[in-house]
C-alpha cells in the first residue's frame, strides 16, 4: 500500500466509520430476535467477508511458522472481540444506540489505561488530555438529569 492508504490515520477513521454504522444497523438488526442469535450471525458473515477477502488477494495460504505466544494472543483477543460483541448486542437490544455507543468508546480510555500498564506506551500530555475529554463526553451523554 502506499500513499493515503499507507496512513493508519485514514484506516482508524474508517474502523470508526464502519463502528457507527454497526451501531446503526445492530440496532434495527437485533430488534426482533434474541441478541446473543444476532452476535453469531454477525460473527458469521464477518468470518465469510474475511474467508472472501483472503482468497480473492491470494492470502488465503499457510502462514508459516505461528509461534505459540501469538497463538495465544490472538486466541485472547478472539475472545475478547467475542465477548464485547456479545456484550455489545445485549445493550442494544435493552438501550439506545445514541447511549450504549459512546459508553461503548469507554474502550478508548482503557486502551490508553492498559497500553501504559501492560505495553509501556507513553502518552504524551496532550493525548492523556484527549482520552480525559473522551471519557468526560461518555459520562456526559449517558448522565441522567
Amino acid at each position: 500500500m502506499n500513499g493515503v492508504w499507507s496512513s493508519w490515520q485514514i484506516w482508524a477513521l474508517l474502523s470508526a466509520v464502519f463502528a457507527a454504522l454497526t451501531a446503526i444497523f445492530a440496532k434495527v438488526g437485533v430488534e426482533d430476535i434474541n441478541p446473543d442469535l444476532a452476535t453469531f450471525i454477525r460473527t458469521a458473515i464477518v468470518f465469510a467477508s474475511f474467508a472472501l477477502i483472503l482468497f480473492a488477494t491470494g492470502q488465503l495460504r499457510s502462514p508459516g511458522p505461528v509461534s505459540g505466544k501469538t497463538w495465544l494472543f490472538l486466541v485472547l483477543s478472539g475472545l475478547g472481540t467475542g465477548a464485547s460483541w456479545i456484550c455489545y448486542f445485549r445493550a442494544l437490544k435493552i438501550g439506545p444506540a445514541t447511549l450504549v455507543a459512546p459508553i461503548d468508546k469507554l474502550s478508548v480510555v482503557l486502551v490508553a489505561v492498559f497500553g501504559v500498564l501492560f505495553l509501556g506506551e507513553r502518552p504524551s500530555a496532550s493525548n492523556w488530555l484527549g482520552i480525559a475529554l473522551i471519557a468526560a463526553g461518555a459520562i456526559i451523554i449517558v448522565w441522567k438529569r
